[in-house]
């Protein structure tokens, strides 16, 4: 660029208004660089000049400045390979879990060496720090009796909680003690880990909690902690919380065992006492809670027949997700009682389905078992036994025999088809009489000593998050385990597991790596697992972290699936994952394959209460090494592109701190910008004073930016080098665009507020808007506000700042960037949804704005805004609509009710206050549908798979709503008419045609007549009348009359307050929401108004007229409705409410949902057989001569 050249690049046209982005190049003599200047250009339109318009330049004139550098940087628009950038994440992504597999490895060959190694006395007492026994003090400030002292310091890395990071401690769960011999040498040699705990956590400082879970009961846990927290010991009556058996859970079993199919066979002989059914229901329920989604099951009831015990599930095993374990254990208490128990029937439904499941490739494809649980006494024949199991015994047999009885016969059967006898006499005994099975399917394993497989969890909320804000929230977390082999001699042959060790992995340490700026407003990133199951998504909804996890570190695993949050956008019957190209996407991610494709999903906003269709490209690649892909959503269109203009700090000649000064601007607190390590003293209260801590260091002499994080070693046996503890990361391209947006948007506050008060001067006694405040967000995460009144948010509520400080996930800024694609010089209006509680509400208008390249691609930069008062702008609303003097009816005419409405069919000005921020169904759910009759409004239908319901004890079954039909029934049919710009608000030119048809109703051609309320009205009539609107002038057939409006429906919404979080379920809910459909009102080109009326409304006869039309430049259409002729309205609600099927309707849908093993499978090894311990107090020895009748059988 030649001295003294303007280059100008058109940000956004309008008929009104020009606005450049220009660069100029400084003159040769000149050293103060380039000049970038953003530069509105208004020209003053004719008469029909709306104060609306005003609106929106002061919006964009206080969201626009001046700014320089000093070189030549320049803004472009460059468009994102998308394979690429998943790519690079996807390694960052990769080489995160590497130093966590690592670490776990390391850990592995550690303890299984120290088991080997260390002395076998467990006559001496073991010395260990236990969590239970650490700094227990009275109330004067001295040690209890027992009690150990040891110096605590608040960590914000481990949950905020006082740690201590030189060793570990010990917790020891109910009924499990220290002078148990198991437990005593579990104890002295797992002390050994100690060393490595810390050095695993000084080589990878964003390691969180390690553990090691010993099969003998006890959980030693590095950084020690005492027990129960003291954070948390207050919410406890009695401060004295246990924690949770950890051997029955998925890090835990998933670790010491290869996939699994159980046939459940529950004898109902079990059920004729109290006491016996109690305890049968317990084991049940136990086994059930060994199994993850890499299992599958099946309960069956046994009598002199065997059944499933939910109908559903005949003839099949089912994936043991959270949903069929939950529905299986409430089924148990359906079981009756019976006299006889068929135990031949029952071994040959279990024997025959696991043999279809495993010859057809279903199920688990490695371990079977069948598991008995009976008080009855008689076993099964062995010549039963001998045709479905022998010789190979693919079937292991486990036997519960509940009571106080004992059966050798029961005990012989399983100890001859390599399983396990139990007598559970008590509730104390059930869990480690279940647990025993767990041994056993572990045995081969151990056996073949070489062999550890890496287990990752599902996800779960556990701790506390360590994001700015939300250290009180849970936050989603997954594990990695690795199994503990006996590798000791002993001179009985067994094969025992040791335990499990691991590392949790906080999920906000993974999304660091998926930075989002880099992704762009509405892209979003995702991980799958090989069951389809997502381990982070923008739309997963855990439930709220329960008191359990708390209190006893028992996780609850999501178990949401791919198909569930990614709501492709399909119109036919059936299950929405049918769109083809949504499954083809989840079956390439759980193959881990690498791919890209596109398709249109429904995106909702607001808790559900709006939605969006948008098309997505996505790109998604394999993290290695890992059962994880990661996946990329980025919009189609906007969201392949991206603005890039940085500010070059190391040569800046601009002073970064002048425009990052004050208290009215913030940075999202989610974002890296940078950070020092993990293990760093150097503590920040908010995020600005860390980015403003930095920006300080790069002024100075031998600042290194470290954009590159450390890099793992290729092999756990070689350790990682320590970082130094004041080791730092910065993201120099998102700290340099966040500095070029701070020195752009620096006069903000001091140009938006001395244009807001000359305007506002100059419209005194015009009805001027009363804007309170006004506030721009940037693609680099920099919000501003600027407050033009004092603070109108009430005493105990957040300053909007504070609630809106993660700008670019918010609702406003999101839709704004949609509306953009749909109509570029536009606003987006909202209002609160309670607006009509509130005293003082606010009108909140957001504009994006969108970058032009030299390529004439366009791109989002920052999203602008303003927020007035309601009353202010309904008033003046109201003054406009009611001063047209050649009209017989105006909006003050009480044959008139007026209604500004959003594109999602929400009120923003009414007549009457109260309808303010309600759904407009809600109050004339008539009108709602002839608008959806018209394609004014489109619906949509969105289910929500993570629906939260009341507890199914509490929960009572309601027939589906009965405004379901009517909700899916569309009454009206297409009119409505012509109005301006709300932004111009010259309304008084509109409004003229907008309220003839009031004059004269029959005096327009193109008229659809809806039926109104009559005497034999009702609901129904084929609803694709919607889908298949009229063409030409076709005519159109009567639609039947709507019935009076029936009470809204009921939902099954439960909140925490009503129901303990651990009692709250996922369910599934449906709802019905609308999008504007915006080209129906903009005709040609034109935006030319649609008028209709509803028909057959009284007895009379009358007709009820109304009017439609689309206020320019916004997301808003003014809808008009004639009062006099009395018609019936219903009401629409848009609430989710529960989907309650039949009691007879399988709900198995996922169950055909494809899905990829864990690679290995380790359910065989010939020594196995030598194995002697069996069950209780009996040591069960396959003679010689068994085994050699096994290989007659075999051989003959």
């Amino acid at each position: 660029m030649m001295p003294g050249l303007r280059a100008a690049m058109v940000l956004a046209a309008s008929p009104g208004q020009i606005v450049c982005w220009v660069v100029e190049e400084p003159k040769a003599e000149d050293d103060r660089g380039v000049v970038v200047e953003i530069v509105v250009f208004m020209r003053q339109p004719a008469a029909q000049m709306f104060q609306g318009e005003k609106l929106g330049t002061k919006v964009w004139r206080g969201s626009l400045g001046v700014w320089s550098t000093s070189n030549e940087t320049h803004a472009t628009v460059n468009k994102k390979d998308g394979l690429v950038l998943v790519r690079e994440m996807a390694m960052e992504v990769k080489n995160m879990l590497d130093f966590k597999m690592n670490a776990v490895m390391r850990l592995m060959e550690n303890a299984e060496q120290a088991a080997v190694s260390s002395p076998r006395d467990s006559a001496t007492s073991p010395r260990y720090y236990s969590s239970h026994e650490i700094n227990r003090i009275t109330d004067d400030g001295k040690l209890l009796p027992g009690s150990r002292e040891l110096l605590m310091t608040m960590n914000r890395h481990f949950d905020n909680l006082p740690v201590n990071l030189s060793m570990s401690a010990v917790l020891l769960p109910s009924g499990v003690v220290d002078t148990d011999s198991e437990v005593s040498v579990g104890l002295q040699w797992s002390d050994h880990l100690d060393p490595l705990f810390v050095n695993n956590y000084e080589s990878d400082p964003t390691l969180s909690w390690q553990y090691f879970g010993a099969t003998a009961g006890f959980l030693r846990r590095f950084p020690a902690i005492s027990w129960p927290p003291r954070s948390r010991a207050s919410k406890s009556a009695d401060g004295d919380l246990d924690i949770h058996d950890f051997r029955m859970v998925d890090w835990f079993v998933g670790g010491a065992t290869s996939p699994k199919d159980l046939a459940i066979f529950v004898d109902t002989t079990s059920f004729s006492s109290r006491k016996l059914r109690k305890l049968a229901i317990a084991t049940t329920k136990n086994i059930l809670d060994t199994l993850s989604a890499n299992d599958y099951v099946n309960v069956y009831r046994y009598a002199e027949s065997t059944e499933e015990i939910i109908p559903c599930f005949k003839d099949n095993m089912v994936q043991a997700s959270p949903e069929n374990i939950r529905q299986l254990k409430n089924a148990l208490y359906s079981i009756q009682a019976d006299s006889t128990a068929n135990i031949s029937a029952a071994l040959v439904t279990g024997f025959e389905i696991l043999y279809k499941y495993n010859r057809t490739g279903m199920g688990g494809q490695c371990n079977q078992a069948i598991m008995l649980v009976t008080s009855n006494t008689d076993a099964a024949s062995s010549d039963l036994i001998k045709k479905y199991n022998w010789p190979h015994m693919p079937v292991r047999i486990f036997t519960y025999l509940i009571g106080g009885d004992k059966s050798s016969e029961l005990q012989d059967m399983a100890c001859s088809n390599k399983g396990f006898y139990a007598r559970v006499t008590s509730m104390e005994d059930v869990k480690n009489k279940v647990f025993e099975y767990i041994k056993v399917l572990a045995r081969p394993m151990v056996l073949y000593q070489h062999d550890h497989p890496i287990h990752w969890t599902p996800a779960y909320v556990g701790g506390e998050s360590a994001r700015y804000g939300e250290e009180r929230r849970g936050q989603l977390m997954t594990s990695v385990t690795a199994p503990i082999l006996d590798r000791r001699n002993h001179t009985v042959k067994t094969a025992n597991l040791l335990g499990i060790v691991g590392t949790d992995v906080p999920i906000e340490e993974v999304q660091k790596l998926v930075p989002p700026y880099k992704l762009g407003v509405n892209g979003y990133s995702f991980i799958v697992n090989n069951n389809g199951r997502v381990l982070y998504h923008h739309d997963l909804r855990p439930l709220p972290a329960s008191p359990n996890y708390e209190n006893s570190l028992h996780p609850r695993y999501t178990n949401v699936d791919l198909a569930e949050v990614e709501l492709a956008e399909f119109d036919g019957p059936g299950y929405p994952p049918n769109n083809s190209l949504l499954l083809d996407l989840r079956h390439d991610m759980i193959d881990q394959k690498e791919g890209e494709t596109n398709f249109a999903v429904k995106i909702h906003y607001d808790d559900m209460k709006r939605v969006t269709i948008r098309r997505h490209n996505y790109f998604y690649v394999p993290i290695g090494g890992t059962p994880f892909s990661l996946g990329l959503a980025l919009p189609e269109g906007y969201g392949m592109l991206e603005v890039h203009a940085e500010m070059e700090l190391k040569h800046a000649i601009v002073n970064v701190f002048d425009y990052l000064n004050g208290s009215n601007w913030k940075v999202h607190p989610d974002w890296v910008y940078c950070e020092y390590n993990s293990a760093s003293e150097k503590i920040f209260h908010t995020p600005e004073e860390r980015i403003l801590h930095f920006l300080v260091r790069t002024r100075m002499p031998g600042w290194k930016w470290m954009s590159m994080r450390p890099k793992s070693p290729s092999s756990h046996h070689n350790q990682a080098s320590k970082p130094d503890k004041d080791a730092h990361y910065c993201d120099k391209t998102l700290v340099q665009s966040l500095v070029m947006d701070a020195v752009i948007t620096g006069g903000f506050n001091k140009r938006d507020s001395n244009m807001m008060h000359k305007e506002e001067n100059q419209n005194q006694g015009k009805g001027r808007f009363d804007v309170v405040r006004s506030f721009i967000a940037t693609r680099s995460g920099l919000f501003r506000w600027h407050d033009h009144q004092d603070n109108r948010e009430a005493e105990d509520e957040p300053h909007f700042a504070d609630m809106n400080k993660r700008a670019m996930d918010t609702s406003w800024y999101k839709r704004a960037a949609e509306q953009h694609a749909i109509e570029p010089e536009s606003f987006v209006f909202s209002v609160p949804f309670n607006a009509a509680e509130l005293t003082e509400p606010l009108v909140t208008a957001t504009h994006a704005v969108f970058v032009e390249g030299k390529n004439q691609h366009k791109a989002p930069a920052a999203v602008v805004g303003l927020q007035l008062q309601h009353s202010s702008l309904a008033s003046h609303f109201m003054n406009i609509t009611s001063t047209c003097t050649s009209c017989k009816k105006n909006c003050a005419s009480e044959e008139l009710d007026c209604y500004i409405l959003d594109n999602s069919g929400f009120i923003i000005i009414s007549e009457r206050h109260e309808h303010t921020g309600k759904f407009f169904g809600e109050i004339d759910g008539t009108i709602m549908d002839s608008l959806v009759q018209d394609r004014i409004y489109r619906k949509v239908t969105v289910v929500d798979y993570q629906g939260v319901c009341p507890p199914e004890e509490s929960y009572l079954s309601s027939a589906p709503r009965t405004i379901s039909k009517s909700i899916f029934t569309t009454m009206g049919s297409m009119l409505g008419f012509l109005w301006s710009s709300l932004l111009q608000l010259n309304i008084y030119d509109s409004i003229r045609p907008a309220f003839a048809w009031s004059n004269n109703a029959h005096s327009y051609s193109g008229e659809f007549n809806t039926k109104g309320g009559g005497a034999n009205s009702h609901d129904s009539y084929s609803s694709n009348l919607s889908e298949n609107p009229t063409a030409g002038n076709e005519k159109i057939a009567p639609l039947p009359a709507v019935a009076p409006a029936p009470t809204a429906p009921p939902t099954t919404h439960a909140t925490s307050a009503q129901y303990m979080l651990n009692k709250l379920r996922t369910c599934e809910k449906k709802t019905d929401l609308y999008i504007l459909q915006p080209e129906r009102l903009n005709t040609s080109g034109q935006s030319n108004p649609l008028k209709g009326k509803l028909t057959n409304c009284h007895v009379t006869g009358c007709e009820r007229p109304f009017s439609v039309q689309k206020i320019l430049h916004t997301n808003l259409i003014l809808l008009v409705v004639d009062t006099l002729c009395p018609c019936g309205s219903k009401q629409l609600s848009i609430e989710p409410a529960e989907v309650v099927n039949e009691p007879d309707v399988c709900t198995t849908r996922r169950e055909r949902l494809y899905r990829r093993r864990p690679p290995k499978c380790i359910n065989y090894h010939p020594e196995e057989m030598e194995i002697k311990y069996c069950g209780v107090g009996h040591r069960f020895y396959l003679s010689y001569g068994l085994i050699v009748a096994l290989f007659l059988v075999y051989y003959t």
